[in-house]
C-alpha cells in the first residue's frame, strides 16, 4: 500500500513521532511519503523519506519565544483562512500526485479535509484537541471570539477522520488531559495509545558504555534538548547557554539545539557539550540523570518512559505546554520554572533540588507502570485497519 503522512511542521515533534511509525510501515512493505513544512522538511529528508513541501502555517513569536496571539491572528497565522486554503489546495495536488491508499494526519486539518474530498481513508494523530488562548487580560477578547468561532470548528474537524489516536498514557498518567476536552459524543473515535518511543532503554547499551562513548565521566549528567519552532527556541537557547556555562563543575551537561540540517559534532564550553543536532538523543536520555526542557508532550512522555525527572520551562503563553507541565508536576516527576522570572540562581537551586531521591523514585515507579505500552505497533495496526 501507499501511505501518506501530512504532519504539522511547527517544530519537529510531529514529524519526529511520525517517522518511527513510517519506518515500521515501510518495513512491512508499504510505500510512504510525507507532506510538511518549515524545518520539518529537512528532518524528513534526513530520514530518507520523499517529502512534499507544503505552504507553512505558523505561530507568531515574541522576542522571548512566547506565542504572540495578536500577531498570529493579524499577520495572518495559524487561524488564517487564506493560508488554510493554500495548504488545502497543495494537499489535494500532493494527494492526486502520490495517489495513496491511506492518509495519516498529524495535527493537520488541511490533510484531513483533502483526504475526505478525495474519498481516501484518513487517520488522525493528535494531542491537542482544542486550541486554547490564555485567559490573560490582554488576550481575553480574542479568546472569547476564537472560542466561539474557528477554534470550535477546528475541534470538530479532527473527528471527521475514522479514528483519532492520542500518543499519551491512559489514565491515571495522562499528561494531556487538560488539552483534550473531547465532547462525549465524539469519544468513541478516540484512542489513547501510549507514547511513541522508537527506542526503548533496554534497546541501548549500558549507561556506562554510553557515557564512555560520549566522552563523559561519572558526574551527574543533565540533558537539555530544546524543542519548538526555530523562533521559539532561539530565546531559551541563548538564556540557557549563558547560565549553564556558569554551572559548577559538579555536572556534565549536554545541550541539543534541534537543527536537523546542521553538524552532529559537539562544541565544548567548559563542562557543557552543545550539539546543533544530536543524532543519538535516546542514548543521552538513557545516560542522563535530569532533563531540562520545554514541556512538549513528546519530550515529557519519552522522559517518563526512561524514568527521568524533569525541570520544565514551558513556552510563555503556550497553554498546551503550561498544562503539560502542570500535570507532570502533579504526577511528581517534574518541577516547573517560569521563563519570565528565570535567573541563574533559581535555575541552579532548582537543579540541585531535583537530585532529591523523591523525584527519581516517582519517575522510576511510573516507568514500571507504563512499560507495557507499544504505541508504534498500536498506531500501525489502527492505520492499516482504517483501509
Amino acid at each position: 500500500m501507499k501511505i501518506y503522512f501530512g504532519a504539522n511542521g511547527i517544530g519537529l515533534g510531529h514529524v519526529g513521532r511520525c517517522i518511527p511509525i513510517a519506518k515500521r510501515l515501510q518495513e512491512m512493505g508499504n510505500d510512504v511519503a510525507f507532506s510538511t513544512y518549515k524545518e520539518a522538511v529537512e528532518y524528513v529528508k534526513r530520514e530518507n523519506f520523499p517529502v512534499f513541501n507544503a505552504p507553512p502555517m505558523y505561530f507568531a513569536v515574541r522576542p522571548d519565544g512566547g506565542v504572540d496571539f495578536r500577531q498570529t491572528t493579524a499577520n495572518p497565522g495559524v487561524f488564517s483562512v487564506f493560508i488554510f486554503l493554500r495548504q488545502l489546495r497543495a494537499e489535494i495536488e500532493f494527494l492526486k500526485s502520490y495517489n495513496p491508499d491511506l492518509v495519516v494526519s498529524d495535527s493537520r486539518i488541511s490533510t484531513i479535509v483533502a483526504a475526505l474530498l478525495l474519498d481516501i481513508p484518513v487517520t488522525t494523530i493528535l494531542n491537542l484537541y482544542r486550541i486554547t488562548i490564555p485567559r490573560e487580560r490582554r488576550f481575553l477578547r480574542l479568546a472569547k471570539i476564537a472560542d466561539g468561532g474557528i477554534l470550535t470548528v477546528i475541534g470538530k474537524v479532527w473527528t471527521l477522520s475514522r479514528v483519532v489516536l492520542i500518543p499519551d498514557f491512559p489514565e491515571p498518567y495522562t499528561l494531556s488531559q487538560n488539552n483534550l476536552g473531547i465532547p462525549p459524543s465524539r469519544e468513541k473515535k478516540i484512542r489513547l495509545t501510549g507514547p511513541i518511543v522508537p527506542t526503548m532503554p533496554d534497546d541501548l547499551p549500558s549507561v556506562k558504555e554510553i557515557r564512555e562513548g560520549l566522552g563523559l565521566d561519572d558526574r551527574p549528567l543533565i540533558f537539555v534538548p530544546i524543542s519548538g519552532q526555530l523562533e521559539e527556541r532561539a530565546y531559551l537557547i541563548g538564556v540557557l547557554k549563558e547560565m549553564l556555562r556558569k554551572f559548577p563543575s559538579d555536572y556534565n551537561i549536554i545541550m541539543s539545539l534541534g537543527y536537523p540540517d546542521a553538524s552532529t559534532e559537539p562544541v565544548k564550553d567548559g563542562n557543557v557539550y552543545v550539539y546543533d543536532w544530536l543524532p543519538n538523543r535516546f542514548e543521552a536520555l538513557k545516560a542522563c540523570d535530569l532533563l531540562i526542557s520545554r514541556a512538549s508532550l513528546g519530550t515529557l512522555t519519552q522522559a517518563i518512559c526512561y524514568g527521568k525527572p524533569l525541570l520544565l520551562i514551558p513556552t510563555p503563553s503556550q497553554t498546551e505546554q503550561l498544562n503539560n507541565a502542570k500535570r507532570a508536576k502533579e504526577l511528581g516527576v517534574a518541577e516547573v520554572l517560569d521563563q519570565k522570572t528565570l535567573r541563574y540562581d533559581a535555575l541552579l537551586s532548582a537543579v540541585q533540588g531535583m537530585f532529591s531521591g523523591e523525584y527519581r523514585r516517582r519517575a522510576s515507579e511510573i516507568k514500571r507502570d507504563v512499560s507495557q505500552y507499544n504505541a508504534i505497533e498500536t498506531i500501525v495496526e489502527s492505520i492499516i485497519d482504517s483501509k
